[in-house]
C-alpha cells in the first residue's frame, strides 16, 4: 500500500474524531491546551489501535474468503464511508450534538471507541488483502491526533459550520479507496 493511498486512508478515517473534536471545541469553556491534547491522544490511540485489533482478527478469517477478499475489502470500506455520510447528511443536530462532560475519561474512552470502529473494519480489510498493518496505524494515529488536536480548537471558532461537510468528505475518500483497492486488484487479475 503506498504512503499516499494510507494518507488518505487515514484521512478518511479521521475525519469522524475531528467533527467530535470540532464540536468538542464548542463544549469547552476555557479551552486549554491540555484539554486538546488529551482528547487529540485518547482519539490518536484507538484510532491506532482498532486496525490492529481488525487486522488480527482478519487473520484467522484470511484463508476461508481468500478467492473473493478485494470484494470484501471493498465492500467495508464503501460501507463505512457511506454510514459517514448518510450520517453526516441525515442525522438531526439533536443526534449529534457534542459530548457533555469532556473532562470525564469514561466519555473520552466511549467517544474513541465509537470513532474508531470504522478504522477495526478497515483493519480486517487489510487483513484479506495481505496488507501489512503496521505502517498504516501508525499513520492513522498520527493523522487523527493531529486532526483533532486542531479540530478542538476549529471548534472553539467556527463551530458546526464544518463538522458534517468533513464527514462527508471522509466518506467519500473512504469509498474512493475502496473502489481504487477493487480496480487494483481485478486489473491485476487480467
Amino acid at each position: 500500500m503506498s504512503i499516499p493511498t494510507i494518507l488518505f486512508l487515514a484521512l478518511g478515517l479521521a475525519m469522524d474524531a475531528f467533527a467530535v473534536s470540532v464540536a468538542s471545541g464548542l463544549e469547552i469553556r476555557r479551552l486549554r491546551v491540555y484539554h486538546a491534547f488529551r482528547l487529540a491522544l485518547f482519539f490518536g490511540l484507538f484510532q491506532a489501535m482498532m486496525p490492529l485489533v481488525g487486522w488480527l482478527a482478519g487473520l484467522s478469517l484470511r484463508t476461508f474468503i481468500q478467492a473473493w477478499d478485494h470484494w470484501l475489502a471493498f465492500a467495508l470500506l464503501a460501507g463505512v464511508g457511506g454510514k459517514m455520510i448518510l450520517e453526516a447528511t441525515w442525522m438531526q443536530a439533536e443526534e449529534k450534538a457534542a459530548p457533555q462532560h469532556l473532562h470525564s475519561a469514561y466519555i473520552l474512552l466511549m467517544l474513541s471507541i465509537a470513532t474508531s470502529i470504522d478504522a477495526l473494519a478497515v483493519g480486517l480489510g487489510l487483513s484479506f488483502l495481505s496488507v501489512d498493518v503496521v505502517l498504516p496505524a501508525a499513520i492513522i494515529g498520527l493523522v487523527t491526533f493531529a486532526l483533532s488536536f486542531a479540530g478542538v480548537f476549529v471548534g472553539g471558532r467556527f463551530g458546526h459550520f464544518f463538522e458534517s461537510r468533513i464527514e462527508v468528505a471522509g466518506g467519500a475518500v473512504l469509498i474512493g479507496i475502496g473502489v481504487k483497492m477493487l480496480i487494483t486488484h481485478l486489473a491485476a487479475r487480467i
